[in-house]
């Protein structure tokens, strides 16, 4: 199964992709194969927007109403009003109260974030590395769709795959630095070594300030059916995607 859908409220899907051939889409080539969403990678442009277009239609979207985002690793959100062509630049999270978007996060072992208040009408999506999670991204996401009125006690996420804490080595300061500001992505690798488990960090930040979290998915380097930069090095993207609904009369 390569897409997965959800709902986070009466007016708020999600889906997630993981890199399964989706029948009657054109699956990309080697080492891209087979559901790849990022257009960053090298892959074909056509196949691309095939899958993107797949993904966004399992949240009742067209594929032109897809918005995606340039990421940086940084903290930064950027507030999408209009359906646009381009990723918006140098930002790690989407936000959005315009129903009939689909905004898209990327990932091959950061942490993808999707976010809904389906009361207040605010959708939003996260990209979270390790720098992003020392930064607060997650933070900074939800005081972006609280200053589009909502809720963070109505708020519901679904955190996808990424990889575990176990499988994410890291140096002595690079985890120093990171557990200072989030204690809950401590973790020891395999190998003894320190660890990092962003996305438990990152599903504490969002239990903290009171939202609702479920997760989906596993470990992205001990998933083959998950797209790992650890493990593979030039390889594809798997995505998630959130939407707004129109209300109905």
């Amino acid at each position: 199964m390569a897409i997965a859908t959800g709902q986070l409220g009466p007016r708020v899907r999600w889906a997630f992709a993981d890199r399964g051939a989706v029948d009657g889409v054109v699956p990309s080539t080697a080492p891209y194969d087979d559901f790849n969403v990022a257009d960053h990678v090298g892959d074909d442009e056509a196949a691309v927007r095939a899958h993107r277009a797949a993904l966004s239609a399992a949240v009742g979207v067209e594929g032109h109403r897809l918005v995606s985002m340039a990421p940086v690793h940084g903290n930064d959100v950027g507030e999408v009003g209009a359906p646009q062509p381009e990723p918006v630049p140098e930002v790690d999270a989407l936000v959005t109260r315009i129903p009939g978007i689909a905004l898209l996060t990327v990932a091959a072992d950061c942490v993808p974030v999707l976010l809904g208040d389906s009361g207040a009408g605010v959708v939003a999506v996260v990209h979270a590395g390790w720098r992003g999670i020392r930064s607060d991204v997650v933070g900074t996401t939800l005081a972006a769709m609280a200053d589009l009125g909502a809720d963070p006690s109505r708020m519901r996420a679904v955190v996808g795959p990424a990889v575990c804490g176990e499988c994410y080595d890291v140096p002595r300061e690079r985890y120093d630095e990171v557990v200072a500001v989030a204690p809950a992505a401590a973790s020891v690798a395999h190998d003894g070594r320190p660890g990092l488990d962003l996305r438990a960090a990152a599903v504490e930040r969002l239990r903290e300030a009171g939202v609702h979290v479920s997760l989906h998915g596993g470990c992205t380097q001990e998933t083959p059916s998950l797209y790992s930069y650890r493990r593979d090095g030039l390889t594809g993207r798997h995505g998630g995607v959130v939407a707004l609904l129109p209300e109905t009369a």
